[in-house]
């Protein structure tokens, strides 16, 4: 049930967080996006998973919501391009939530009352400031919840800290969704890792046993393993699958 609650004198629409069952579809998750975007008086969000999380050469940042507002300037595209790498280096070592300031001082983006439990980010790289709120769960995945600002704000440490608990909570529920659990990728061999980057780069399994120095029954036995894994029904499917998951290019 919604209820209304007020922070710094604004009034923020809030939903029940507690007791309710982890969502069986995407539609149950946005809408609690969209209260966290409220509470923040923000100008729309994007929630991202870390795919290719065991190979560090290959992470990236997969949108898996977002709602970013058209006044944005290329919206997801150009937060990627000047903060991911920024963010997915921050996360090895820290879930302390993370700021970035507008180019322009009128866009200054603020939390004086909670300095020592967030990253404020030196480089203004975009027309508008934002907060990257980071989900770090261990085996189950990583991810972040990010909320790009209307404007130059103060942020109570006491919103941030409630805005971040909820940000674990729907980053919970994203990586619980049936396609997750049917896709356990984290269980591929490097093995089937190889094969399988091979075969997506159109070579047949002859030419992927020539290049690991295996046989032909060993490479065939790995994509089949690989394939099961990923709940694929054919070898096609299953590179497809490995490519959007992150595990291959």
């Amino acid at each position: 049930m919604a209820t209304q609650t007020r922070s710094g004198g604004t009034v923020i629409e809030d939903v029940s967080w507690t007791g309710q069952r982890l969502p069986t579809s995407r539609s149950d998750i946005f809408p609690k996006l969209v209260s966290l975007q409220r509470m923040l008086n923000a100008r729309g969000f994007a929630a991202f998973r870390i795919a290719g999380a065991s190979l560090p050469h290959k992470r990236r940042l997969n949108v898996e919501f977002e709602n970013w507002s058209p006044t944005l300037s290329s919206g997801r595209d150009a937060f990627l391009a000047a903060y991911g790498e920024t963010i997915l280096n921050h996360i090895e070592t820290s879930t302390l939530p993370v700021l970035w300031n507008a180019q322009e001082r009128t866009g200054f983006l603020d939390a004086s009352d909670f300095t020592p439990f967030v990253v404020q980010l030196d480089e203004r790289l975009l027309p508008y400031s934002g907060i990257a709120f980071p989900v770090r769960l261990g085996a189950v995945g990583n991810g972040y919840v990010i909320f790009p600002t209307s404007g130059g704000a103060d942020l109570p440490g006491e919103l941030i800290l409630s805005v971040h608990s909820r940000c674990y909570r729907v980053m919970t529920e994203i990586l619980s969704l049936d396609e997750r659990r049917s896709a356990p990728a984290e269980t591929l061999s490097e093995r089937e890792i190889a094969c399988l980057q091979l075969a997506g780069d159109g070579r047949i399994s002859e030419e992927i046993a020539d290049r690991l120095g295996l046989s032909v029954h060993t490479v065939n036995a790995y994509l089949g393993s690989a394939t099961i894994k990923l709940d694929s029904v054919n070898r096609i499917q299953a590179i497809a699958k490995a490519i959007r998951l992150g595990y291959i290019t």
